[in-house]
């Protein structure tokens, strides 16, 4: 490769990075002087590069916006993040894509790459593994995904289609809050003007109400819901706006309404710790804690949580290794009692003798 090649290249690294860059800035990076800048600019305009030439005191060069970056001019740190990131994302991340669709553009990357590079992030690729499958995924999602991203940051009402987990199926009119990425799928938080129950069962209770009459096509109360986005069957954006609570945080309505969800068991345990103590055996989303009055000098946690099967929760419980009262159900503490019984015959249990040696 000649070196003007490589300071035609290098300038279009430079140009990648965003901005405007000045005739000056560039050719004291470059080492040569403005006008041979200027004819590396009009090489670029040759290859179909837009590169923009701006005029005036600010001036200089930069790429029109919606150029498509060749990865060939990836560093090799860069490479490894973006092919590491659609690998990461189509196993362990909220999909909002096919399959097919992350291990293409994978190729396409992997095909630009020069061939040292090349060889050693397809070594990676062979080497790196993941204790999750691949997650499933179509285009529809993506394209919900980008289209209520903009009625949320647009403030625009969105017509709803949304089938709950019971397979019940709905339409309603929302105001889009926000979108959460959680447990590798993604949430809608939305405002639901419309009177009756949630949407979803697992939207869990209102955390934000609204009655500004001028926010949507429906005036009336506002209750926050939850809505996963596997789930919406369809939308379309409306005309209006409305304006959201200045303090309203999507991630933090996301997790009670998940830890509010209604499900067989409702459980209410007061914990002698506290809350952060707490916290890293139950996670936001799985429980909804509350500090309580000190008792005796010693801090207390309210702990509530729902849960299909009560089988897991005695664990928890031994886990925190603090006091604890349960207040409901009445068969989490036979459950709690049974493990109890059961790990101390496990440990006052003698082990068995080793068979004596065959001396044949």
């Amino acid at each position: 490769m000649t070196t003007s090649t490589t300071r035609v290249l290098a300038l279009l690294e430079i140009l990648q990075g965003g901005g405007t860059r000045t005739v000056a800035d560039l050719a004291a990076r470059l080492g040569v002087d403005e006008r041979t800048v200027r004819r590396y600019a009009g090489h670029l305009l040759e290859l179909g590069v837009p590169v923009e030439s701006l005029r005036g005191r600010y001036g200089g060069y930069r790429l029109a916006p919606g150029h498509r970056m060749p990865p060939l001019m990836l560093t090799d740190e860069e490479a490894l993040a973006v092919l590491l990131g659609l690998l990461v994302a189509q196993r362990t991340g909220p999909v909002t894509a096919s399959g097919a669709a992350s291990e293409s553009a994978a190729a396409k990357l992997r095909r630009v790459l020069p061939k040292a590079l090349g060889r050693r992030l397809e070594a990676l690729l062979e080497t790196a593994d993941f204790t999750a499958p691949p997650r499933s995924a179509g285009a529809r999602e993506a394209g919900l995904l980008l289209g209520l991203a903009e009625a949320a940051r647009d403030r625009r009402p969105v017509a709803l289609g949304y089938t709950d987990r019971r397979g019940r199926s709905s339409e309603r009119t929302v105001w889009p809050y926000g979108l959460v990425a959680h447990g590798g799928r993604w949430y809608l938080t939305a405002a639901d003007p419309s009177a009756g129950p949630a949407t979803d069962p697992s939207a869990g209770p209102a955390t934000d109400p609204s009655t500004d009459p001028s926010a949507g096509p429906v005036a009336g109360p506002a209750e926050v819901r939850t809505f996963r986005l596997d789930r919406v069957t369809g939308m379309h954006v409306l005309p209006g706006s409305f304006e959201s609570p200045p303090d309203f945080d999507p991630v933090a309505a996301v997790l009670d309404s998940l830890a509010g969800a209604p499900w067989a068991h409702e459980v209410r345990v007061r914990v002698r710790a506290e809350e952060h103590h707490v916290r890293r055996h139950l996670p936001p989303g799985l429980a909804t804690l509350s500090p309580l009055p000190p008792e005796d000098g010693a801090d207390w946690t309210e702990v509530r949580l729902r849960a299909e099967r009560l089988d897991w929760i005695p664990a928890v419980l031994a886990a925190l290794d603090r006091p604890f009262v349960i207040d409901r159900p009445p068969e989490l503490r036979t459950l709690v009692t049974s493990l109890a019984d059961r790990l101390t015959m496990y440990a006052t249990a003698s082990a068995p003798e080793a068979p004596a040696p065959d001396d044949h």
